[in-house]
């Protein structure tokens, strides 16, 4: 039975964590009645304690080296922390992943879509896998990592409960969604190997990675593995670089940015403009935004270059997620178009959505608004120009 929750009874992180791993399926119950959002669940607990392994490894890596079966590798600290801020990077970004999975394959199992919902199923499923992070302190104690595999038995708990499907189908639900998983993690594995060895020995002492191609099908996902590949030489390239003491990627200038932002369009007369660059944490970005009124109706078009995370949105438009939801008067998709990702989202009583594209793999172009058409927001991405954009990316 659905425990309805007040805001002011969640408990705290100590208390879910608690909770989740001790009495799961009274704390799933209790988690599906609470509201909740993408923002608050990763600031209240994905960016904590996915941190746990990334922090406790890099210490262990410091003391003890990186190896195995009687080998070890004492690598640079640079090389330790490019380590851990990449294998964080990427934790962020496959929980996000998996979340979008777990909704898409929802139905196939007679359950429901719900955005909000499989995220919850997502972060806190991941729990244990995430405490078990703690082991990596002390190479004698990584086997006990594998107490992080109760982690699976959370997700089969999990799924029925939150995305409703039957019991009778919740093994097989979970099975395709653990295979999506170790997809990720191979993903994963196959970025973070080449970085450590760049730290241990040199990346010119191995060869280049063997080229891979073609598609891995998982439950209704394809996964382009030659961009999966690209993308982890990407994140190698700029893990290098930070190496040698390169300076954060910038991305194209703001100024640039600034000038595909049309004049008008479609009638709608452009207002404020502005544009910035920020160097934060190693991560460069530059942003340009500009204001459209027509009337009453009013949209904005904003173009973000997250140039040090590029190979994590290449990894992303390589997974090729597909999904959708209808709501009673609108609807949600993510998909990928053209080889690039796009979100839409539309609510046709109040005449109000956005629409985004992912160009080059690190650069969105997103269109939002009030009392517009889809439509118009579509003209706007398309009057910036993906194609544009992929070719900026490229000098």
């Amino acid at each position: 039975m659905t425990t309805d929750i007040q805001p002011a009874q969640t408990p705290s992180l100590a208390e879910r964590v608690k909770n989740i791993l001790l009495s799961p399926k009274a704390e799933w119950d209790r988690v599906n009645g609470e509201s909740a959002s993408v923002g608050g669940l990763y600031t209240g607990y994905v960016v904590i304690l996915a941190a746990i392994g990334p922090v406790c490894s890099a210490i262990g890596a410091i003391l003890f080296g990186w190896g195995g079966f009687g080998i070890s590798i004492h690598p640079s600290i640079i090389s330790v922390i490019v380590s851990s801020i990449v294998s964080y990077a990427l934790s962020l970004a496959s929980v996000y992943v998996l979340a979008l999975i777990i909704d898409a394959l929802a139905p196939t199992f007679d359950g429901e879509k719900n955005p909000t919902q499989a995220l919850k199923v997502a972060v806190y499923s991941s729990t244990a896998s995430w405490v078990a992070g703690v082991f990596g302190i002390l190479p004698a104690l990584g086997p006990l990592a594998i107490v992080g595999l109760y982690s699976l038995y959370l997700l089969y708990l999990g799924l029925p409960r939150l995305m409703k499907a039957p019991e009778a189908k919740a093994l097989p639900y979970t099975a395709v969604v653990i295979l999506a998983a170790i997809v990720l993690a191979i993903v994963i594995g196959a970025v973070m190997t080449p970085i450590r060895m760049m730290g241990g020995l040199g990346a010119g002492q191995f060869g280049a990675s063997p080229a891979v191609s073609g598609n891995v099908q998982v439950g209704g996902a394809s996964v382009d593995l030659g961009k999966l590949q690209a993308a982890s030489e990407q994140i190698k390239a700029q893990a290098d670089a930070a190496k040698a003491g390169g300076a954060a990627p910038m991305g194209v200038a703001p100024e640039i940015l600034k000038g595909l932002l049309p004049a008008s369009l479609n009638g709608f007369t452009r207002g404020d403009v502005s544009s910035e660059s920020t160097s934060a944490g190693g991560v460069g970005a530059s942003h340009a935004e500009a204001q459209y009124t027509k009337g009453d109706s009013h949209f904005s078009i904003e173009i973000t270059d997250m140039a040090a995370m590029g190979g994590v949105g290449a990894m992303a438009s390589a997974l090729n997620v597909n999904s959708s939801k209808e709501t009673a008067t609108g609807y949600e998709k993510v998909a990928t178009i053209n080889g690039r990702m796009t979100t839409e989202e539309y609510d046709r009583a109040s005449k109000s959505g956005k629409f985004g594209v992912m160009a080059g793999g690190r650069i969105m172009v997103e269109a939002k608004g009030d009392g517009v058409s889809i439509d118009d927001l579509k003209a706007a991405v398309a009057a910036v120009g993906p194609d544009k954009i992929e070719a900026l990316t490229k000098h």
